[in-house]
């Protein structure tokens, strides 16, 4: 059993990124983040959907067509497959503490069977 809460280092020079389990075209991971941030020029691009939800914590997340999330705990996001975005702040005072679930974007088959069933 693991607890989300514990086992995070005192000293956080970057971002954490625990896999926390996987499966086929999903990944569950944690992340920890304390004052930490994507490079103003980076941007995450991602084949694959993600879900978040901060559990502790606060941050902002910007979208490259200009708009942007500001989420506390409890507060949790889809961002679609291939939509770029980056964190764009993090509370530097406390860990953020984020849970994102990876998954694989439906296919047109995937609608097709499950229309099927």
């Amino acid at each position: 059993m693991k607890n989300l809460f514990k086992d995070i280092p005192d000293e956080l020079p970057a971002e954490l990124f625990e896999t926390l389990a996987r499966g086929t075209g999903t990944r569950i991971e944690r992340i920890v983040s304390k004052g930490h941030t994507t490079p103003e020029t980076a941007w995450y691009d991602q084949d694959n959907n993600e879900w978040v939800l901060v559990l502790k914590g606060a941050a902002r997340l910007e979208f490259e067509d200009g708009s942007a999330a500001s989420l506390g705990e409890g507060d949790c996001l889809e961002i679609p497959a291939h939509r770029r975005h980056r964190v764009a702040w993090t509370d530097p005072s406390r860990e953020t503490i984020w849970l994102a679930v990876h998954y694989r974007a439906r296919s047109g088959a995937d609608e097709e069977e499950k229309n099927d069933a």
